[in-house]
């Protein structure tokens, strides 16, 4: 905490303008956007920021009482609003609190003014795209608001309460972790998910792929499959969307194994990268050689935020962590091999959670989980060639067999000279 006696003025009033800055963005725009109305503007924001800043350097202990004599005037003033205005919204009021409460975070400490930079940046941006985010509301249906809703309840109620050790009962199992994984994976889907949400039923046939690469490369393939048969003609840019869904389940494998095991990632990143690239370049050449008249409609793609698949991914994970222990302890390294490879024909994150980290208790080697990873990667593959192949047409399963056969063969050279 910064004291006023003793710290330079022109620490002061360096901090007292980081405040007044901060007050005069939310001011313009509320402003701006007319939300503010008679209520707060350009001026009063400020206003409010040099208020916090000031009673929070002088006089710390009273901030509380500050506050609340703050909310009296108010309430009056958003009394008034709704009565003349006729405007129910609370949005500037509690613009109004945070400026003061950031005002007061830019006296508190240098890491209290930083925050309150990057809060006032967020808040400012969050105020600023109403339109949009009440557009992105009305796209969602109220069985997916409800389904989203419940998993976060959830993760807010169950995280915190699950034991964060090992338990005899559960075989040594960490239950915090298991859900916290639950929560990383379906929590990388739903991002994309609602990327897709944001994006409209317009969105291209690229990006399609990219998104259901995060949330069901399998959905995806499936999908382009079944519009294959109905139209023979679709083959090429279904392939490119079967292919991009395919390989962007690489990069995702490499965002998991950067959270739970940093130390892994330069191993896993050379076999995963090379697989990468090798099919980015392959859906490339699909798309130059799709022509402009080749346009399919993506289907919707499932709310991850839902409870049913979430339990049961805890449950394959719970099961591979186990299984791929129990592997290690009995049959060393061919074990673990045959875990990641069985494991990885339904689910690739469950594995490369897994052995990232084992890898990071040490339990198994950088070497062997790295080869157990994108031995779980090329048999998902593998599922993914072989959906198209018998679900679609021969066309399209030729050529979707024919370019994810060259990307995890790219892989499998990687692996060997590095491994």
């Amino acid at each position: 905490m910064i004291e006023p006696a003793t710290a330079p003025l022109s620490e002061l009033i360096l901090r007292l303008l980081v405040a007044l800055g901060l007050g005069a963005l939310l001011g313009l725009e509320r402003e701006q956007s007319e939300s503010g109305g008679s209520f707060a503007g350009s001026r009063t924001f400020p206003l409010f920021a040099l208020y916090g800043a000031l009673v929070y350097a002088f006089f710390p202990d009273v901030l509380p009482l500050a506050f609340g004599i703050l909310v009296v005037p108010l309430t009056v003033a958003y009394g008034a609003k709704v009565r003349y205005e006729r405007d129910l919204g609370l949005t500037t009021l509690m613009a109004a609190l945070l400026a003061v409460l950031l005002g007061a975070m830019t006296m508190h400490s240098d890491q209290g003014a930083t925050l309150a930079v990057v809060v006032g940046g967020i808040v400012t941006v969050l105020l600023s795209v109403k339109d949009p985010i009440h557009k992105f509301a009305d796209r969602i249906e109220k069985s997916e608001r409800r389904a989203s809703a419940k998993f976060i309840l959830i993760v807010l109620v169950v995280l915190p309460s699950l034991p964060n050790r090992s338990l005899e009962v559960l075989y040594g199992l960490n239950p915090r972790f298991v859900w916290l994984m639950v929560v990383f994976v379906t929590g990388l889907g739903f991002v994309a998910y609602l990327l897709g949400r944001v994006l409209g039923p317009e969105r291209g046939i690229a990006v399609t792929g990219v998104i259901g690469g995060f949330v069901s490369s399998t959905a995806t393939t499936v999908s382009m499959a079944g519009k294959t048969a109905q139209n023979e003609t679709l083959y090429r840019v279904c392939a490119f969307a079967v292919v991009t869904a395919s390989v962007v389940m690489f990069p995702r494998a490499l965002v998991e194994v950067s959270v739970v095991n940093p130390a892994l990632l330069p191993s896993v990143a050379l076999p995963m990268g090379a697989m990468t690239v090798v099919g980015a370049v392959a859906a490339a050449v699909l798309y130059w050689r799709t022509s402009a008249e080749e346009t399919v409609e993506p289907d919707e793609l499932n709310n991850p935020f839902r409870l049913r698949p979430a339990l049961l991914f805890g449950a394959i994970f719970a099961v591979v962590l186990l299984v791929s222990e129990y592997a290690n302890q009995w049959l060393g390294a061919s074990g673990i091999y045959a875990t990641a490879f069985f494991s990885g024909l339904a689910d690739v994150d469950a594995m490369t959670l897994t052995l990232s980290r084992l890898a990071a208790e040490g339990t198994v080697s950088t070497e062997v989980a790295t080869t157990g990873i994108v031995i779980a990667a090329i048999a998902n593959t593998f599922v993914k060639a072989a959906l198209a192949f018998l679900l679609g047409t021969y066309r399209l399963g030729r050529l979707v067999v024919l370019v994810l056969g060259t990307v995890v063969a790219s892989g499998v050279v990687i692996l060997a000279l590095t491994v």
